[in-house]
């Protein structure tokens, strides 16, 4: 019997509503670009922000303000509702952090007057690496700084938001952050893929009951004498698994983004992304939950792709299909205040009636 089938019976509680996920492609001149979509099961009021240098920040945490600290490094991403703390972004030296859905697994710290100045909330974690630190060396080692609190976020339910993290550089190197048994677990993530729950650890393991996956077709077979091919294209990837929870997306996510032929450079990597994540993409309605006779549906948001080499944010809503970007380097960093611009409106729609008359 598979590892998942097993599991998936153990977390079923608390795999919920929530389906983002996230990974990395590198091209043939060995640039990298990352990408995600973004599934809450809730609606996410998303603003698209470039915030500059010299902001200042408060960490929020139930006893009131906690870690305090001014952005180092301009950042361009999304944030949520009416709180312009970016969730999922890319600063100016090219570095990527991403909030995903860790129900069931996450533990934050409890807040005291000892660490209450060092506290962030759930929803903090992600804008202050991204307005802090240039590389990745530098967040592990400010990790032992900062704790991240059980901090209720309007707009958010009535328990602290579950998250867990995953940081990526321009080479492509990237970690995961878990809050687990009130630390952060640091994982480095050299598939760099990520969804929700569960640990990533596990995440892992659990690829070991896919190891004979492949893109090559595979040949016709023989029993006692009688011989028989596969039907179609795709019979490497036979069981490959296609629902939309976590451990089945980490599987997809894995296979689809270290197998795919790569691009030759960071722009192509971008449309790669692009492809690949349409695999992902969550129609409304597909995935539902019913409680006390409430139906709730967790669908794509919003899908983002990251190109470090340019420091460009492309995106595209579930309302507008077309692929838009932010462009750090056409703002000026050292600006007042923060750009902020609501993200959706209506789909674009091209009519090449009078190019196919020509």
């Amino acid at each position: 019997m598979r590892l998942f089938g097993f599991f998936s019976v153990a977390i079923l509680g608390v795999i919920q509503l929530f389906a983002c996920t996230g990974i990395l492609v590198q091209a043939e001149d060995r640039s990298t670009v990352n990408g995600r979509t973004v599934e809450f099961g809730i609606e996410l009021d998303m603003s698209l922000a470039v915030t500059p240098r010299n902001v200042t920040f408060y960490g929020k945490t139930p006893m009131g303000r906690g870690l305090h600290y001014i952005s180092k490094y301009a950042a361009a991403g999304v944030y949520c509702f009416d709180d312009p703390v970016i969730m999922d972004g890319i600063n100016e030296k090219g570095l990527v952090a991403a909030a995903f859905y860790f129900s069931g697994y996450a533990s934050y710290t409890k807040v005291t007057k000892d660490n209450q100045a060092k506290a962030l909330s759930p929803i903090d974690f992600p804008n202050w690496i991204l307005t802090q630190f240039a590389t990745i060396e530098e967040v592990k080692e400010a990790l032992k700084s900062v704790v991240i609190a059980p901090t209720i976020i309007k707009n958010w339910g009535n328990t602290p938001p579950p998250m867990h993290y995953i940081v990526y550089d321009k080479s492509g190197r990237s970690i995961v952050i878990e809050p687990v048994e009130e630390s952060l677990q640091v994982y480095e993530n050299e598939l760099g893929v990520i969804t929700n729950s569960p640990t990533f650890d596990w995440q892992l393991t659990n690829l070991g009951n896919y190891t004979n996956l492949t893109p090559y077709n595979i040949g016709p077979n023989q029993l006692r004498g009688f011989k028989f091919p596969s039907f179609g294209q795709g019979s490497g990837m036979l069981g490959l698994p296609g629902d939309f929870t976590p451990p089945s997306r980490f599987v997809r996510a894995a296979f689809f983004s270290a197998r795919t032929l790569p691009p030759k450079n960071s722009g192509d990597a971008v449309d790669k992304t692009f492809h690949i994540l349409n695999q992902f993409d969550i129609p409304l309605g597909i995935v539902r939950q019913k409680d006390q006779g409430k139906i709730s549906y967790d669908y794509t948001l919003l899908t983002s792709v990251k190109e470090p080499k340019t420091l460009r944010y492309f995106y595209r809503s579930y309302q507008d299909q077309s692929i838009q970007f932010v462009d750090l380097n056409q703002f000026d960093l050292n600006a007042k205040t923060i750009k902020m611009m609501k993200v959706g409106g209506d789909q674009q729609q091209y009519d090449v009636s009078s190019k196919l008359q020509q």
